[in-house]
């Protein structure tokens, strides 16, 4: 399902896939491991989406230049390959 944003600049994905996985290493737990993960292993910071209403999602803004955004998703891509 597809979700056009109403004019804010933030992604919501639902990451709770990866919850009771082990990646690299390190068990994901709840959104707040996943989010450790990726900043630890990718070099990307993202927000738990607990302040936001939904603990199984992390917020990412995409506030950023294309060419920032193209290799953030591409570390992240990396970190869950």
């Amino acid at each position: 399902m597809l979700n056009d944003p109403d004019g804010a600049f933030y992604v919501f994905p639902d990451v709770s896939a990866y919850f009771g996985k082990t990646m690299k290493g390190k068990t994901i737990n709840d959104a707040n491991d996943f989010a450790l993960f990726l900043l630890e292993e990718a070099n990307v910071a993202t927000v738990t989406g607990d302040a936001f209403g939904n603990p199984d999602c992390i917020r990412i803004s995409y506030a950023a230049s294309v060419e920032n955004i193209k290799e953030a998703v591409k570390r992240i891509a990396n970190a869950l390959a």
